[in-house]
């Protein structure tokens, strides 16, 4: 690494921009696994929009692909609409 002030501090940003990513994703994925455990179809249904949202989030800051969030997106909605 050089010993630039600019450099440091994009090493710094990096670190921290990491650390928010990682969070937001554990949370996204803890959040995704809780609605597939629901097996009520009115419970699921109710806590899809707050997952589908957080899922788009993790998209708009690159985090996770535009089609790898479509396809999370879709399988969620297919799962709690087939619930009985």
């Amino acid at each position: 690494m050089a010993n630039h002030k600019a450099t440091k501090k994009d090493v710094r940003q990096s670190r921290k921009r990491n650390e928010r990513n990682r969070y937001y994703g554990k949370t996204t994925r803890n959040a995704i696994r809780d609605l597939k455990a629901i097996s009520e179809k009115a419970t699921a249904e109710k806590e899809l929009p707050g997952v589908l949202s957080l899922i788009d989030k993790l998209a708009k800051r690159n985090v996770i692909h535009k089609n790898k969030a479509a396809n999370l997106k879709s399988k969620l909605t297919k799962k709690v609409n087939t619930l009985a």
